[in-house]
């Protein structure tokens, strides 16, 4: 139940994976994109097939009533099943007066309903070795659980009851609240997360929902009411805004039927809503026809007893579809984004200037950001800052060489097919495909993207981007 920890590792696409498309081939663009709505109706998205033609990933989809989607993945040789509910609602979707209700009604749903008390909740997964959390990001929400196959049953039953039975009684929103404090303050004594807010806040405003912190501040969180949350959690928490994905031993049609009767509780699925998507509709522009927020540059510094620097230089980057994404994650592994880069190897291996360094993408619906992030000691600040602008500036100039094109294209297909091997992240791209993409690309699509990328591509990218103003976050020491 914590925040969506920030990636210190490039994206391809924004955060969004797929399965590889196999015997019947990638889908037209036309179906690709989960527009198929039929309530009730299973729709096969993905097949892979072996050598032999055995099936070894299955991916279907149905609408059930209300809107809610479920969306499911048989992985061939396994005997786990993970299971996550995604609701597209995040920090962003409040206004001032809510500034932190998504994370804190994201606690609020683990303290018990009307059949199950918080600890019989905590009981039921641990009884069979489940792993079971939540996350609360800037666009959307998800509680997801990795269970063995045959306790997926279990899973299903008490992430429905939770979603669509809370309680949210008076004294377990005065127990949380204490706790959210705590954990506020256990943030503002981190470095990184205090900087990387201060980059964000800069970038996006203050009053801006991109801009504010998810879990809320201590005056937000001290004044915000229980009938209040609860408003929030009706308004937000509907099943056309929900995806359930599942991925591992799991067959879809049982899923559906579970999913159906665990969600089903109290009428819940009533309703004859159409689903909710998070991506853009059109394309006008990168944010699909979105006017695109506005980012500041500009520089904002704050003290705190660290013993290090904290510092982070970026700039706008681009949205999450924008279809450049690819070129600049072969930059971004080029810049920062591991040992052999040249941020790496500048900063912290020629001259001994810091230990961590690394590069970033932050992708949104209408806007993004692109930046380093550096911890290093007081004395070396001046100079870590010197050679992190000398480098953005010749990445704006020259762009990057074709071995670094090459090896950044090798360390994207790699992260990409390593990062699909369990269960969890196969259903992490599920539902981030369907409630955020709008798209299910297959693994070989995927890659074939990365490596249609162009030194020519990435020089124009990097020239139009790296140029941009700056924007500088710093924390230390008085």
């Amino acid at each position: 139940m914590v925040a969506a920890p920030r990636s210190t590792r490039p994206s391809t696409s924004g955060g969004s994976t797929a399965s590889q498309a196999g015997a019947p081939g990638p889908l037209a663009p036309s179906d690709r994109g989960l527009a198929a709505r039929g309530t009730g109706t299973a729709h096969t998205l993905q097949t892979v097939t072996d050598a032999a033609g055995a099936v070894v990933s299955l991916v279907r989809r149905t609408v059930l009533p209300g809107g809610l989607r479920v969306i499911t993945e048989h992985m061939a040789g396994v005997r786990s099943a993970s299971i996550g509910v995604w609701v597209g609602v995040g920090s962003r979707d409040e206004d001032d007066t809510l500034h932190g209700c998504s994370h804190f009604l994201e606690h609020l749903l683990f303290k018990g309903t009307a059949e199950r008390s918080a600890l019989d909740i905590s009981i039921a997964l641990d009884a069979v070795g489940g792993e079971f959390n939540a996350f609360t990001a800037k666009e959307y929400t998800c509680f997801h659980a990795r269970v063995l196959d045959d306790d997926l049953p279990l899973a299903v039953d008490v992430l429905g009851d939770m979603i669509t039975a809370s309680r949210i009684d008076g004294d377990d929103v005065e127990a949380e609240r204490d706790v959210i404090l705590d954990e506020i303050a256990m943030h503002d004594d981190d470095p990184d997360d205090v900087v990387h807010n201060l980059f964000a806040e800069q970038a996006w405003g203050s009053t801006s929902p991109l801009g504010r912190s998810i879990a809320g501040t201590e005056e937000s969180i001290t004044a915000m009411t229980r009938e209040r949350i609860v408003a929030f959690y009706r308004r937000h928490y509907r099943p056309a805004t929900m995806v359930v994905a599942v991925a591992g031993n799991v067959d879809h049609d049982v899923v559906v039927a579970q999913v159906g009767a665990a969600f089903g509780r109290g009428g819940f699925l009533d309703g004859d809503e159409e689903p909710v998507t998070l991506a853009p509709g059109g394309a006008d522009d990168a944010a699909g026809g979105r006017a695109l927020l506005p980012v500041r540059p500009g520089t904002v510094a704050t003290t705190r007893p660290f013993e290090q620097v904290n510092v982070v230089l970026g700039m706008e980057g681009i949205t999450r579809n924008d279809p450049r994404r690819f070129a600049l994650g072969v930059i971004n592994t080029a810049l920062g984004g591991g040992t052999s880069s040249r941020l790496f190897q500048e900063v912290r291996e020629r001259r001994g200037l810091a230990y961590s360094v690394y590069s970033f993408e932050s992708h949104h619906l209408d806007s993004g950001l692109v930046g380093v992030s550096v911890g290093c000691l007081p004395a070396k600040l001046d100079d870590v800052l010197a050679v992190v602008r000398a480098e953005l500036a010749r990445v704006a100039a020259e762009g990057i060489t074709a071995e670094e094109l090459e090896r950044g294209k090798g360390m994207l297909r790699g992260g990409l097919v390593l990062g699909l091997e369990d269960s969890g992240s196969r259903m992490s791209r599920l539902g981030k495909a369907e409630l955020v993409y709008d798209e299910l690309l297959g693994i070989d699509e995927v890659i074939e993207r990365i490596d249609a990328v162009t030194l020519e591509e990435t020089r124009q990218i990097a020239a139009e981007i790296f140029a941009r103003p700056e924007i500088l976050a710093v924390v230390g020491p008085a």
